[in-house]
């Protein structure tokens, strides 16, 4: 495969010719909009009580002023389009809550403006902070990976940094600061507003130390497709928990700094993207590897997104991929990972643990719209949402004066644990600041089930805990089942302009049960600081400290082969196994490593064998017999 740019990025245009073909909302479509945006905060939004109490913000009440200037304007009078949606996205932006948007309309939506380079930061041995190039688009030879930038039109690089990110502000300081390193390169433009300067100059020190300063244009082209259409009722629109901001960065990063990923899922197959890696169908989603480090060669399972339309191929090639890489311990890396698929997310937890699963319940906040909508599809017999476990808490909300439904999980509990323990190695989870959404789910899930340790390369993950939904999925569930609902608040958008917003919010298990992960994120257990060698040489750094928390855990192995009564058994690190046919008991004995034989008095559909040591659960596998 070549490395040439693709055509969306070669053919991009510079932001200014973009901007000077920009559309114009009459002050009609602009009244309709915030009256649209006013129901979605006031009515479905889950987090409404705890972003005004936990920063001291009232959307509702900006909307309401905007509404009301919007009335005193005429077309002739009406301010700048551009200032629309400055306000707009702003008070959107207030709640912190990357679950809860304004969406552009055209011609924005489906666009991105980007900078040909993308920024990471790091530190020195001596804790010192930086801030280099990452990578670059093919092509632009302006400025080198490894070049440090200093300052940011003039403004040192960090402040540059803080600053923007207190624009896109995310839901905790570590966010916030991803937030603003990213936009600072590359923003998606159906979320983010347009940069005010149609060029940035950098100054910057190359790896000589010499002093430099360049000017770089900002561009603008069509994104990738997103991978599910959140707006057309299906399950998997029903149960996305994304940051569509780091959904719309990852596919934008595939299109700038990635061809060969996107030309590889184009052809279909397994692919490899390197010598070392294991090929994979998913590309785009996984890459599997075997990594050495100083404490042992360990495997590498990186999951750039849960943004997939079927959860049950997802976890499929995840047991797949697991299953080729060394079982004496496994690195579970979601970096930059702005989550998906609920149920993809919570499927995999239970591979890596012999105990159930618990899934996350959610909450609806209780308002009559919501009643509304939980009473049409309480038992929908179209099979894409059932919401009828919500709906009798919410219907005697006015009695009991809850300000929440009851909770009740997204992801079946059977397919939570349909498949149970594959991988019986330690495992280690990689996490950052830009995980986000299902992300969280999952990062908060293996905290929960006390999965293995959490290396963080920030202190905390995102904080976004919701099911999201969109204005256009919210106008569908009062259109069906049939009839239609003809007093739907709900409107039709102009120009393609949408809505996101929280609609269930969610909630922890385990010991921390009840606490809502929205805002508070998963903190690590231990925290690496990126280094120059980690952003230039692969990780080498952040993977070497992983391999150390592997290498304190013990290595366990319980190998299962099922043929008729008869149950072959290999052990390690276990002095204990029990037997079970279809859930019930059949026998029980004691081992050490190597290779046991039990017989069965009866065969079934399913032998689950438990294994134990010093009485604790601590390995567990299925097999269909």
């Amino acid at each position: 495969m070549t490395t040439t740019a693709h055509p969306n990025v070669a053919n991009s245009v510079g932001l200014a010719e973009f901007l000077a073909t920009s559309g114009t909302l009459t002050l009609a479509q602009r009244k309709l909009i915030v009256d649209q945006a006013l129901i979605v905060l006031e009515q479905n939004y889950a987090h409404l009580p705890l972003k005004v109490a936990m920063h001291a913000v009232n959307p509702v009440q900006r909307l309401r002023v905007l509404r009301a200037r919007l009335e005193r304007q005429t077309d002739a009078t009406a301010e700048p389009e551009w200032q629309f949606h400055r306000e707009l996205s702003s008070t959107f932006h207030s709640v912190r809550d990357l679950h809860t948007n304004y969406l552009l309309p055209a011609p924005f939506a489906g666009k991105i403006a980007f900078l040909p380079f993308q920024l990471e930061r790091c530190f020195t041995e001596d804790g010192t902070e930086q801030y280099l190039v990452a990578r670059t688009v093919a092509g632009f030879d302006g400025l080198a990976a490894g070049t440090e930038v200093t300052h940011w039109n003039g403004t040192p690089i960090a402040r540059a940094v803080a600053l923007n990110g207190a624009i896109f502000a995310g839901s905790n300081t570590a966010a916030n600061l991803a937030r603003g390193l990213e936009s600072l390169t590359l923003r998606p433009l159906v979320i983010q507003l347009p940069p005010d300067e149609d060029w940035v100059v950098v100054s910057y020190r190359d790896e000589t130390g010499a002093a430099g300063e360049i000017r770089v244009d900002w561009q603008v082209t069509e994104n990738l497709p997103p991978m599910t259409d959140v707006d057309e009722l299906s399950p998997a629109a029903a149960a996305q928990g994304v940051d569509l901001d780091s959904d719309e960065k990852a596919r934008a990063k595939k299109l700038l700094h990635a061809p060969k990923v996107v030309q590889a899922e184009a052809s279909g197959g397994a692919v490899a993207m390197s010598a070392q890696d294991v090929p994979t169908t998913m590309p785009g989603v996984f890459r599997a590897r075997p990594v050495a480090t100083p404490s042992g060669t360990f495997g590498h399972l990186r999951i750039f997104t849960f943004s997939v339309d079927d959860p049950d191929a997802f976890l499929a090639e995840f047991v797949r991929l697991a299953a080729l890489l060394p079982q004496n311990g496994l690195i579970v890396d979601v970096r930059d990972n702005g989550g998906g698929h609920i149920f993809a997310s919570e499927f995999l937890l239970q591979t890596m643990t012999p105990r159930p699963i618990a899934p996350e319940p959610v909450q609806f906040l209780s308002t009559p719209l919501n009643l509304r909508i939980c009473r049409r599809h309480a038992d929908d017999p179209t099979g894409q949402i059932n919401l009828g476990p919500w709906f009798p808490s919410l219907d005697s909300s006015t009695e009991t004066g809850q300000a929440f439904s009851c909770s009740h999980t997204i992801t079946p509990v059977d397919g939570a644990n349909a498949v149970g323990q594959t991988y019986h190695g330690p495992v280690v989870l990689i996490t950052d600041a830009r995980c986000y959404s299902a992300t969280d789910i999952f990062a908060a899930g293996w905290a929960d089930h006390d999965l293995g340790p959490i290396l963080g390369v920030d202190d905390n993950t995102g904080a976004g805990g919701a099911n999201v939904w969109t204005h256009g999925l919210l106008s569908t569930l009062l259109k069906i089942p049939a009839p239609l609902d003809a007093e739907s608040p709900y409107k039709s958008l102009p120009n393609k302009a949408n809505m996101r917003v929280s609609i269930r919010r969610t909630l922890r298990v385990g010991k921390l049960a009840g606490t809502p992960v929205e805002d508070l994120g998963v903190r690590p257990t231990h925290q690496h600081k990126f280094t120059r060698a980690d952003l230039l040489q692969g990780n080498v750094d952040l993977l070497a400290r992983a391999g150390e928390l592997l290498k304190e855990q013990p290595v366990r192995r319980l190998g299962v082969a099922v043929a008729g009564t008869t149950v072959s058994l290999d052990t390690v690190n276990l002095d204990r196994v029990d037997v079970y046919v279809d859930g019930r008991p059949a026998t029980s004995l004691d081992v050490t490593d190597g290779a046991h034989t039990a017989t069965l008095a009866a065969t079934g559909r399913e032998v689950r064998v438990e294994g134990f040591a010093d009485g604790q659960l601590v390995a567990a596998r299925k097999v269909a017999s």
